[in-house]
């Protein structure tokens, strides 16, 4: 599974940045509205994948490469 996969952990917690930062792009009222507690995680995702982006797509692109050519 992907809690004890480190490489698929990583493919997981990108793929919830990536989603939550497009959820919020589209739908921003759906997060704004849940900042703390633990539905807070996935406005939190959404602000890294917002300010991070650039280095969020060069670790898509990298973790894309190892999983197409790597494996």
């Amino acid at each position: 599974s992907a809690i004890f996969n480190f490489q698929s952990l990583l493919t997981v917690i990108l793929l919830l940045i990536c989603t939550c930062a497009y959820i919020r792009s589209m739908a921003p009222s759906l997060l704004d509205r849940n900042k703390t507690g633990l539905l807070g995680i996935f406005w939190k995702c959404a602000r890294i994948g917002e300010r991070k982006s650039p280095y969020v797509a060069v670790c898509c692109i990298v973790m894309a490469f190892s999983i197409l050519f790597m494996q």
